[in-house]
């Protein structure tokens, strides 16, 4: 698949905004059953929202590029503690923007 460009980058992020935060990662961090979690919702829903609740900003920042890499998605936004992904489904629901 092609990287997705800027503009559909700020597309995605324009949608994200107003959606409900998807998955919570707990205490415990990020765990199997967490990415199980991930996969399933991006399965759905393509793009997602999922809060980290810890309060070191490098290790919330390394939890949202585990995430990306083991769910081979798309980091769209991180910014505070939430991170937003998005994987293309095989029956996709969000339009993108051409170039």
């Amino acid at each position: 698949m092609k990287p997705l460009t800027e503009k559909q980058r700020l597309y995605l992020r324009k949608m994200a905004h107003h959606r409900k935060v998807t998955v919570m990662l707990g205490q415990h961090g990020l765990t199997d059953n967490v990415v199980s979690e991930v996969e399933l919702a991006l399965q759905h829903h393509e793009l997602i929202k999922v809060r980290i609740s810890t309060s070191e900003r490098e290790a919330r920042h390394a939890i949202i590029a585990q995430i990306a890499e083991r769910t081979h998605s798309d980091i769209i936004q991180e910014i505070g503690h939430l991170g937003v992904f998005f994987r293309r489904a095989k029956k996709a629901t969000i339009v993108l923007p051409s170039d």
